[in-house]
């Protein structure tokens, strides 16, 4: 009986296909595992390129965020250098300190209303101003 192992169909090995570092004696170009290197500079300038874009856009995205950065910045300051409005601050809380900033307020006498009207420039024969009434200078 035969060993299946060693029948007919599997291939025998004859001197001549020996494979030596992975290319057979048959193979048109002995060097064709070093023809990668033919082209080696284009490689490297590409590569170079590449890694140039990746830096440049790396670069562009902080100025950005420092750009970014630096306007929250004059915000906050300006935030700051204003004086805000707070109602808890602001606003009175009591009625009696309603009625104190009443109080302060001052009517003035009638002689003062008096020398406004006679110093004003304003038309005493003017019409009267009502909104959302159009008039037509005749």
């Amino acid at each position: 009986m035969k060993d299946p192992s060693r029948s007919s169909t599997s291939p025998s090995i004859i001197s001549e296909d020996v494979i030596i570092n992975g290319h057979s004696h048959e193979d048109d170009n002995p060097f064709a595992e070093y023809m990668w290197m033919e082209n080696e500079e284009e490689f490297n300038r590409q590569a170079n390129l590449k890694q140039f874009l990746l830096i440049a856009q790396i670069e562009e995205e902080l100025w950005e965020e420092e750009f970014i950065e630096r306007c929250f910045q004059e915000m906050l300051e300006e935030e700051e250098e204003h004086e805000w409005f707070i109602p808890a601050r602001d606003l009175p809380q009591t009625m009696d300190q309603i009625q104190d900033q009443f109080n302060d307020l001052v009517i003035s006498d009638s002689s003062s209303l008096e020398d406004l009207v006679v110093k004003s420039n304003l038309n005493p024969n003017a019409k009267e101003f009502v909104p959302g009434v159009k008039y037509l200078n005749i």
